[in-house]
């Protein structure tokens, strides 16, 4: 086989893509990122009105894509909205899981109800769309990019005195040991499966964090004393959707600064 230029293994022209918690922050940068190299997009999240901005942003760029309001912690609503993902895509070549929820009390107080939010969407969500698209596209296709987003928060703890969030730790935890089990089992169907584990990136999830420590104190720990920004997510969502890195799998790299290094 004659080795086909960089830009080629980058390009997602006639590719299409499913990208939960798509319609702000981390998600809506890489769905930006992959329609500009050419994906068609649909995108989910609770909120039509964030939808509908977050189209309407893509559009204005020149993007294909779509919406359909969805609760994914609710496990009524998911097959019926790959379903209809399908139906406007024909099929699905890439499914980023970003959806996820995080909830911030001392674990000795923390509530079960919070847990419970908090594990439903960051694992129980992911778990259920994965096996929907890829039972129903990518299996029968022997063909699939999945990119799920854990966090440096699922390869360490917290020190003290700083944020308490132990369900979404633990959550990003096993985002990241499910990404590694479900490439071990879909390998033999075309299908990659990585993660993605970012740092800290302000957004809305971030907000309270940010305004509690200030972002010098967040980026302080970072070898390269930042934050994350709107760009940072977009090559690496590139490159794990596109045939420039079909031999990757079971991966997780961490977008950090460098925090999760030193």
């Amino acid at each position: 086989m004659e080795a086909r230029s960089v830009q080629k293994l980058f390009s997602l022209a006639g590719r299409k893509a499913l990208v939960t918690g798509g319609s702000r922050g981390l998600g809506l940068q890489m769905a930006e990122a992959l329609g500009e190299e050419g994906a068609e997009l649909v995108l989910v999240s609770r909120k039509q009105a964030d939808l509908d901005e977050a189209v309407a942003h893509l559009k204005a760029r020149g993007i294909a894509a779509s919406a359909i309001a969805c609760d994914l912690a609710d496990e009524a609503q998911v097959l019926p909205m790959v379903s209809e993902a399908l139906k406007r895509l024909g099929h699905i070549d890439i499914l980023i899981n970003n959806a996820g929820a995080s909830w911030g009390a001392p674990a000795e107080d923390y509530p079960l109800e919070a847990w419970d939010k908090v594990m439903n969407l960051n694992v129980r969500s992911i778990f259920l769309v994965s096996q929907a698209v890829g039972k129903l596209s990518m299996i029968p296709r022997r063909y699939g990019r999945i990119l799920n987003v854990a966090s440096i928060a699922g390869l360490a703890g917290n020190p003290d005195g700083s944020i308490q969030t132990i369900a979404y730790n633990t959550s990003k935890a096993a985002v990241i040991n499910f990404t590694r089990t479900l490439a071990g089992e879909w390998g033999r169907y075309g299908i990659t499966v990585n993660a993605v584990a970012p740092g800290f990136f302000p957004s809305k999830m971030t907000k309270g964090v940010l305004e509690k420590f200030g972002a010098e104190a967040l980026a302080k720990d970072a070898p390269l004393k930042r934050l994350g920004d709107d760009e940072d997510l977009k090559g690496v969502a590139v490159l794990f959707a596109s045939d420039a890195g079909k031999h990757i799998t079971g991966q997780t790299l961490a977008v950090d600064g460098g925090v999760s290094a030193v």
